[in-house]
Parts: C-alpha cells; sequence; structure tokens
C-alpha cells in the first residue's frame, strides 16, 4: 500500500487495516518515499513478572527510604531560609 504524510494523518485506520492484512505501508512526502510502515510480529519476547524484573526493588535497601511517609512528606516541604 502506499500512503502519504497526509493519508497518514487523516486515513489512520485505512493504513492500520492494511498492517493488520500483513501489508507493508510505503510513505511518502510530497512524491518522494521516506519510510516503509511494516507490521511487527515480535512474539519470542515471553512476559516476566513484575518482581521479577531487574528494576523492581532497586531502592530496597536505601535507609532514607524506609518510612514512606516521612520521605515524601519531606519532598513536599515547603524550601526554608
Amino acid at each position: 500500500m502506499n500512503a502519504t504524510v497526509l493519508d497518514l494523518r487523516k486515513n489512520m485506520k485505512e493504513i492500520l487495516a492494511a498492517l493488520a492484512r500483513n501489508e507493508k505501508v510505503n510513505l511518502t512526502y510530497r512524491g518522494r518515499k521516506k519510510a516503509v510502515i511494516a507490521p511487527c510480529h515480535d512474539e519470542t519476547q515471553e512476559e516476566i513478572p513484575m518482581k521479577q524484573h531487574p528494576a523492581f526493588g532497586m531502592w530496597a535497601d536505601r535507609e532514607d527510604m524506609k518510612d514512606v511517609h516521612a520521605f515524601v512528606r519531606k519532598l513536599r516541604k515547603g524550601r526554608t531560609f
């Protein structure tokens, strides 16, 4: 399928339908080909549970965040000079 930048803005539904049909969309701007939008089927990545994510609990050992309410209260406190 060929589409212009204007088509991309105004007819996104048709472009998404073409991608759902596994068609590549050639995107043109002022008559020149600028990009190719291709459907992705990356099902090789499997979801990992949140507790096994590397970023989960990365601040667990910080002493200043042991009391969450006090930490947030300190963040929200106004400046004093």
